[in-house]
C-alpha cells in the first residue's frame, strides 16, 4: 500500500510542478518521476528489511541475501534510468520484465504469510494477492505508458 501511495502522491506533485515550470501538463514525465521515486522508496526496503526480503524466496534459491541486494540496486538503477531521456524507453522495457520476474516472489511470500518488515510469517497471506497482483499490473501499465509507449 505504501508504494502505491508514494507513486500516486509523487505523480500529482510532479504533474503540478511541471505544469508550473513549463506551463503544460507533462503526463509521461510526471509518471516517470513518480515511478522513479517509488522505486527508490521500495529499493530502500531491500537494505532495511533484508532478512524479511530473503524470506520471500522459496528454499533452494541460492545467494538470497545477494539477490535481495541486487534487486534493490536494480530498482535504484531503474529509477535513475527512467529520469534519463535517452534511457527511459529501454529502462521501461527492463522494468516491465523486472516486475514480471519478481511477481512469483510476491506470490510465494503471500502463500507463506511473510511479513518482510518484521521478518516473520505473520503477514497478510493469500488475501494480499487480491491487492498485490493488480498493483503489479498497475506498475507494468504505468511504466509502459510513461516510458515505453512515448
Amino acid at each position: 500500500m505504501k508504494p502505491l501511495l508514494v507513486l500516486i502522491t509523487t505523480f500529482f506533485i510532479a504533474l503540478l510542478a511541471l505544469h508550473f515550470i513549463h506551463g503544460g501538463y507533462e503526463w509521461a514525465f510526471a509518471g516517470r518521476i513518480a515511478m522513479a521515486v517509488m522505486l527508490f522508496f521500495t529499493a530502500s526496503a531491500h537494505f532495511a528489511f533484508t532478512k524479511g526480503m530473503e524470506m520471500m524466496m522459496p528454499p533452494g534459491i541460492p545467494f538470497k541475501k545477494g539477490l535481495v541486494y541486487i534487486t534493490g540496486i536494480l530498482e535504484i538503477m531503474g529509477g535513475i534510468g527512467l529520469l534519463l531521456p535517452g534511457w527511459a524507453h529501454l529502462t521501461g522495457i527492463c522494468l516491465i520484465i523486472f516486475f514480471l520476474a519478481v511477481l512469483p516472489a510476491n506470490i510465494y511470500a503471500a502463500l507463506k504469510q511473510v511479513d518482510y518488515q518484521k521478518g516473520t510469517n505473520n503477514g497478510n497471506g493469500i488475501p494480499y494477492l487480491w491487492f498485490r497482483i493488480p498493483l503489479q499490473l498497475l506498475f507494468i501499465i504505468w511504466v509502459y505508458f510513461s516510458a515505453v509507449a512515448v
